[in-house]
């Protein structure tokens, strides 16, 4: 029904990859089945006299191919039916390619009726869906039914065809399909209000179209570029705006953005982008170049075109300004708790090696024994919980001085129900979750300082919040909740209403970041929409892997095997080492490109800035 090319091979017309076979039998190709994401399916119209069946299935195999406009894949529809389904709506994502079953039979079916009409269904399991937006949403596994219809349509004077006649809207796709036909990007908007002062960027995690795209005929980076101007998902909309004027988009006919060979990609953009000011525009500016630099690092400078001609430019070296993770450039040391309780610091690690020493002020003196530490972005204060659990305290790790007062204290009987490890975000907030069974909270600590403010998490449906970890733009937070014994991942939206002096926060809209994994221990943002997760799957064993914050699987996926990992922390640069507690090994690293290493054989609670 299809053949595949091999990118890789060249022009394999012209010329072969080695040696051409010319003789032996022809196979048919599964476009389900793992592989290279260079495999290009190419769509193949039916044939004449198809039965309904070879309809269907060449109807599904023509949806995962690159098929401009689809022209190909309507022909295996009705008139009607391909002048009204909308394949770009929206995408189910099964765990395998779907599986068809029929004729479906009924009663009152006749001879005569299944003559020129039948239907067939689709069955699979559902995992995920991606939706007009291109925002992807993981599911937990439910099975997934849908019927198409055929009829007998005349095609020619004298010649009728089965054709399907009823089909719903969007593509279904299998799990290995969907991961070669689509790629996760990140746009970015601003953080709704300011970071001290400042503007902060935020991942807007969603899945553009590899190659071209075949409703739009864009190339990936103008996808996402298009996607950026249509404004963010509906699940971050609420905490984020864009700079871009409204009705702001890519001149009409642009399909194709690449940079020059100075690494310059100028952006044409229609008349309502003239409107913006010099401010404004260069906001713009770093929307777009940050997006495309997830996209590809050949994206030096970005100049963006109005109706009347250039409107401002923006050089990588000046973007910086606008990251979320910029409290932390250069924050490449760990801290830790030693077996005497003090906070520990391994200075300027950016290999994951070197000497411990115990940081400046008390608790690096062990005044009271600590079990677990959080370290502000800008690593002059950390925040750490006593080793029983019960005290939250606040201190610098600059200078010298008494312990303070505990800011929070957890009035549990047992260790286990008392407060979690603390988490700083990027303005500078102080959070924590108390466990007690009797009043469970989440509480933020505005500046890391004051009374602390019960933040609502509306959410919850019973569970308790076990662990948490805020993300540098201060907008997401993930948690790790206990509900009927078993520990899941989710992500929330901060949302800030009423004044900045005394704001009401809340924990909005919940969602499940990995739900393959149904007990979660461990958890850390790894780059500015990317987790590093520590679980199992239903009767698996433990494995550490990446999770984008849409809850997709990132395409680095699974990671090495280690053993009994208690804890995971990871930079907000993805270049520097990915840090572990495990049970036997001690405090292990992983840097790019290697496999596991010891680095310390006691210490626990390692832990990044943030």
């Amino acid at each position: 029904m299809r053949m595949t090319a091999l990118l890789g091979c060249g022009v394999i017309v012209l010329v072969g990859c080695g040696s051409m076979p010319v003789t032996g039998d022809v196979k048919a190709v599964d476009a389900s089945q793992p592989g290279d994401s260079q495999v290009q399916v190419y769509a193949v119209a039916p044939r004449d006299g198809a039965p309904p069946s070879e309809i269907v299935d060449g109807f599904l195999e023509s949806m995962t191919s690159d098929d401009p406009a689809f022209a190909t894949t309507r022909k295996y529809l009705s008139t009607d039916a391909r002048r009204t389904w909308q394949p770009g709506g929206s995408t189910t994502v099964l765990a395998q390619a779907p599986n068809r079953s029929g004729p479906l039979l009924h009663d009152e079916d006749n001879r005569a009726t299944r003559d020129r009409e039948t239907t067939y269904t689709l069955t699979g399991e559902k995992v995920a869906t991606v939706d007009a937006q291109s925002s992807y949403r993981p599911l937990a596994p439910t099975a997934y039914a849908q019927t198409l219809h055929l009829v007998l349509e005349q095609v020619a004077e004298g010649k009728k065809e089965w054709r399907i006649d009823v089909v719903p809207d969007g593509l279904v796709l299998g799990q290995s399909d969907f991961k070669r036909l689509y790629r996760s990007v990140n746009k970015y908007y601003y953080a709704t209000g300011s970071t001290n002062g400042r503007s902060t960027l935020v991942a807007d995690p969603v899945y553009v179209r590899n190659r071209t795209d075949p409703v739009t005929r864009m190339d990936t980076a103008t996808q996402t570029v298009r996607t950026l101007l249509a404004g963010p998902t509906n699940w971050l909309r609420p905490v984020v705006d864009s700079r871009f004027p409204t009705g702001t988009a890519l001149r009409k006919g642009v399909t194709a953005l690449a940079p020059d060979d100075q690494n310059v990609l100028k952006v044409p953009l229609n008349q309502k982008a003239d409107s913006a000011g010099r401010s404004a525009c260069r906001m713009m500016a770093a929307q777009v170049l940050f997006t495309l630099r997830d996209l590809t690092s050949a994206v030096e400078r970005v100049e963006l075109e109005g109706g009347k001609g250039g409107l401002c430019a923006l050089d990588a070296d000046d973007a910086p300004e606008y990251s979320a993770d910029r409290g932390s450039e250069g924050a490449d040391s760990q801290y830790l708790i030693n077996d005497k309780g003090q906070v520990e610091r391994i200075l300027g690690a950016t290999d994951g090696t070197g000497t411990p020493e115990p940081v400046t002020g008390p608790l690096g003196a062990g005044t009271v024994p600590m079990g677990s530490v959080g370290v502000a972005r800008d690593e002059e204060r950390a925040a750490a919980v006593s080793s029983s659990g019960q005290h939250l305290y606040v201190s610098s790790v600059e200078t010298e001085g008494e312990l303070a007062e505990p800011l929070v204290t957890s009035k549990a009987k047992k260790a286990a129900d008392r407060l979690s490890p603390p988490s700083w975000d990027g303005r500078g907030d102080l959070w924590v979750a108390d466990r007690d069974p009797a009043g469970p909270r989440l509480l933020r600590l505005a500046g890391g300082t004051g009374e602390p403010q019960e933040v609502r998490v509306p959410g919850l449906d019973g569970a308790r919040i076990e662990e948490l970890r805020m993300s540098a733009d201060g907008v997401r937070i993930a948690l790790l909740l206990t509900k009927d014994g078993r520990t899941t991942l989710n992500i929330g939206r901060v949302e800030r209403r009423g004044s900045s002096v005394a704001p009401e926060i809340s924990v909005e809209d919940l969602r499940q970041a990995a739900p393959q994994l149904t007990d979660v221990s461990a958890i850390s943002w790894s780059g500015r929409s990317r987790l590093v997760v520590v679980g199992k799957e239903e009767g698996g064993v433990q494995q550490v892997r990446y999770v984008q914050a849409d809850g997709s699987t990132s395409g680095s996926g699974a990671l090495p095997g280690v053993n009994q990992v208690q804890s995971v922390a990871a930079a907000d640069d993805e270049q520097l080492p990915l840090m572990a507690e495990t049970v036997d090994d001690g405090i292990v690293k992983l840097s790019p490109g290697d496999n596991w290493q010891t680095v310390l054989k006691k210490g626990k609670a390692l832990v990044y800035p943030g």
